[in-house]
């Protein structure tokens, strides 16, 4: 078990020691095989031991472990930002590498900041959603807007950040209201709070284009993102979208935003380029957010020493590689289709599972106190935690929240399973995941 000596994120955990992946599963000390079904926190999406992205890291280790981007570009670094310039949305055309999602949305709020300074634009404020999450770092937990993760740091936070209604429908949705009026009001909601602060002061707007761990795998509904960029390019506020956990193949698409057919102005993307093999994130910016920095002051004035790091970014060639070279998106979305099927026969009828939802690989299970007028289980009871323990002891992993309507109410947990799935792996999943929340709520009680 754990060492007494590490930090842990909860000082009373006394957590099995992982020592190998074995494709979808993680072996441990004292023998046990845990599928992974949610890829630690949406990351591993080609499992724990592919062998083609463990020898691109190796071999660029003995080539050139890392050089510091205020003297070197490398190759891998150049190779990776020209292919995902390729296939990124319309407009994007440069990459800032990052070490992981929180510095994205960091080094984003700060990009946008500057891109006006240089136009000659007094614009500061980032407007996002309520329960949203956008990263740790100070900078992104204001921007974001989980409740329960803001809380105790609140007095730390800049207040040029404010949040509009997410977009789910099921839990939000007025009676009769169909799912494109839910989705034009609360878009239109972005334009009210620009007249409210003024659009003068207005840098950006942030969301996830499928919010992950905070609502759990909530999709919006269909023309609220083509609302959203119309109101954007009304006000000359720019959009950013934050691909962090939902991108890089999660819902079937490389970039989660192609299925609303909308177009950024940036993107963030971490977890899956890199795959849980290196630590690495990206910002992706269209090309007159940058020409504004190149042609003005020349240099955005934000850095970290590990960006663009060249052993982080061979990792990121060989997964990308691998997603395209072994058409894992076609499986994302087939092995998706099987699990949300799967889920649904053994939980769509469970009086206390109220929605099943998600995109690709990408799911969501909202756990109500009744299924049929979606009133909500007592959070002191901690239902989610206690379905990931359920899990977890049925050798299965699952990522839990709580909090999922406002920050105190609501339970769900999500499912990301490595994009190398199976349906024999799927249907394993479904099953013990079933049996977990049967374990926590008995359908029969």
């Amino acid at each position: 078990m754990s060492s007494p000596n590490v930090f842990q994120r909860a000082s009373a955990a006394d957590l099995p020691v992982a020592v190998k992946g074995d494709g979808i599963a993680i072996l441990t000390a004292d023998g046990r095989r845990i599928i992974d079904a949610c890829g630690g926190a949406a990351v591993s999406c080609l499992g724990h031991s592919d062998r083609a992205v463990t020898d691109a890291i190796k071999a660029q280790l003995d080539q050139l472990p890392y050089a510091h981007t205020g003297f070197f570009t490398s190759e891998p670094a150049e190779r990776l930002a020209a292919m995902l310039v390729e296939r990124a949305p319309e407009g994007i055309g440069r990459v800032y590498f990052v070490s992981g999602g929180s510095e994205a949305a960091e080094a984003s709020i700060k990009l946008v900041r500057q891109y006006f300074l240089e136009k000659g634009e007094d614009r500061y404020r980032i407007i996002a959603r309520r329960q949203s999450y956008h990263g740790n770092t100070l900078g992104a937990l204001a921007a974001g807007g989980n409740e329960w993760r803001r809380r105790q740091f609140a007095p730390l936070l800049t207040e040029a950040t404010s949040h509009i209604a997410p977009c789910h429908y099921w839990r939000f949705a007025e009676p009769g209201e169909s799912p494109e009026d839910y989705g034009r009001r609360v878009a239109d909601e972005l334009e009210a709070e620009i007249l409210r602060v003024g659009p003068e002061t207005v840098a950006a707007f942030l969301a996830e284009p499928v919010v992950g761990a905070t609502m759990g795998a909530v999709p919006a509904v269909p023309g609220y993102f083509a609302r959203i960029r119309e109101i954007c390019d009304k006000y000359g506020v720019l959009l950013i979208l934050d691909e962090v956990m939902c991108g890089m193949g999660r819902t079937g698409h490389l970039f989660a935003c192609e299925a609303d057919g909308v177009r950024p102005d940036i993107v963030l993307i971490a977890k899956g380029l890199g795959a849980g093999y290196q630590p690495i994130g990206a910002m992706l910016v269209n090309e007159t957010i940058h020409q504004a920095i190149a042609t003005g002051s020349g240099a955005f004035q934000h850095g970290h020493t590990y960006m663009g790091h060249p052993t982080a970014c061979a990792a990121g060639v060989a997964v990308l590689t691998a997603m395209e070279e072994r058409d894992l998106l076609a499986n994302v979305n087939a092995m998706g289709e099987r699990l949300r099927s799967g889920l649904e026969a053994r939980l769509g009828q469970h009086p206390n599972v109220g929605d099943i939802r998600g995109r690709g690989l990408f799911l969501g299970i909202e756990l109500v106190a009744d299924r049929d007028t979606r009133a909500v289980l007592d959070p002191k009871a901690k239902t989610h935690a206690r379905i990931k323990s359920a899990a977890f002891a049925r050798d299965v992993m699952c990522y839990p929240m709580g909090g999922t309507i406002d920050g105190v109410h609501g339970d769900h947990v999500l499912l990301a399973p490595p994009f190398i799935v199976t349906p024999g792996d799927v249907d394993e999943i479904a099953d013990r995941i079933a049996a977990a929340v049967n374990d926590v709520l008995p359908a029969a009680a």
